[in-house]
């Protein structure tokens, strides 16, 4: 038997950093991103005012952050976005090619 063994701590961690490479502003709903406290904590940090709008927090769960920024466009914009996806990149680990 190998010295290899993965202890379930570990195990989770993986599964946790598996979650979070997959958040997209393009592809991941905004229910996905509410659900986990990290990705949360990215949204109500950098789009508080929108992160604080009800409908946002319900009527908007199913949608992608693309599709909240036709009706939050001053807020969502295009360089708001990029932030977002670079917070979500770096709560996956994933390296920019800046870095």
């Amino acid at each position: 038997m190998s010295g290899l063994a993965v202890t379930p701590a570990l195990a989770q961690d993986d599964e946790e950093a598996e979650a979070h490479l997959h958040y997209s502003v393009e592809t991941t709903t905004i229910a996905t991103l509410l659900d986990d406290p990290a990705s949360a904590e990215i949204l109500e940090r950098l789009i508080p005012t929108v992160y604080a709008n009800d409908m946002f927090q319900t009527m908007g769960r199913p949608n992608t952050l693309r599709v909240a920024a036709q009706y939050e466009s001053a807020v969502l914009t295009e360089a708001k976005m990029a932030e977002i996806q670079a917070a979500f990149d770096e709560l996956a680990g994933v390296r920019t090619a800046g870095d």
